[in-house]
């Protein structure tokens, strides 16, 4: 039986305003340190697959759990902007000055925002299938989306009340899910290229990750979601480092279009598959971690 969760190194960074953030490390300790921020909801629990590549390449892979979600603590009302005083600090506390960064999902606007607001200490980032701003001038942000992220935004977008009854509902089917029924518990946002990932050490990885975030509740979920439907914090246009921006033209998550606007107002290299949804591109994460370290 093969092992979809890496054996990693776990730490705890406490920053500054007393808060902690849970840390997970793989790879060669030596290496370029790539950050990686999970999707929502997830945690930062990493593949064995990634593991694996990062030993071959000499990366030194750190993920994290985003605040509120498993190990780390909750920072309510948090911005997408705010994330990078905490990859500073996680960055600083394995002794790098420079790092590249990606994410993917609900982690790609965090790794843009590392991009955009942590200067010189970025070597290069990665979005894969990011949601662009909510407010974005020329964007249907909900057109194309399977109906299950048409009723999670409409909550976010009323506020907290609304959110937290309506997630606190999605935990429960979550945490009753195995990895086989993963498909079938998202089936409104799942393509078939989707459910066809998700067989074997994706679907295993993905459910453990998100059983592990929300395995204290729903906050980091819900603090997500309302930083999403929020102003972020940052032009993702003011991002002047390398970028590479990948997006599956079948993706009910995260819609085409979505990536479409970010390539327009950003200078990323945008590479658009007409064969991948959203979760099959968990299989071109060695092309991004070849794609950033071309950078270094």
């Amino acid at each position: 039986m093969s092992q979809p969760l890496a054996d990693a190194r776990q730490s705890d960074v406490t920053l500054a305003d007393g808060r902690t953030l849970r840390t997970y490390e793989i790879g060669d300790p030596s290496g370029t340190l790539v950050i990686y921020h999970h999707g929502t909801p997830a945690s930062g629990l990493l593949a064995q697959s990634w593991a694996t590549d990062c030993e071959e390449r000499g990366i030194r892979m750190v993920g994290y759990d985003r605040a509120g979600y498993g190990g780390s603590s909750r920072k309510a009302g948090r911005t997408i902007a705010d994330v990078t005083d905490d990859i500073a600090a996680v960055a600083d506390a394995v002794g790098a000055d420079r790092f590249c960064t990606w994410g993917i999902s609900g982690g790609g606007p965090h790794a843009l925002a590392c991009a955009a607001r942590l200067g010189d200490r970025v070597i290069a980032a990665a979005a894969l299938a990011p949601v662009a701003p909510y407010d974005a001038e020329g964007l249907e942000f909900l057109a194309g989306m399977g109906q299950d992220n048409l009723d999670e935004f409409g909550a976010a977008a009323q506020g907290e009340d609304a959110l937290r009854p309506y997630l606190d509902d999605q935990r429960t089917a979550l945490m009753s899910t195995t990895p086989d029924g993963l498909s079938d518990a998202m089936s409104s946002l799942i393509p078939e290229v989707d459910r066809q990932a998700l067989i074997g050490d994706l679907g295993q990885h993905l459910h453990a990750s998100m059983l592990h975030g929300l395995g204290d509740g729903v906050d980091g979920w819900l603090d997500d979601d309302l930083a999403f439907v929020m102003p972020w914090g940052f032009d993702p246009a003011s991002i002047d480092v390398p970028l590479l921006l990948l997006q599956g033209e079948q993706d009910l998550m995260v819609p085409f279009a979505h990536g479409q606007w970010l390539a327009a107002h950003t200078d990323a290299v945008a590479r658009f598959l007409s064969d991948d949804g959203h979760l099959s591109l968990d299989a071109k994460v060695p092309d991004v971690h070849g794609w950033l370290l071309s950078h270094v």
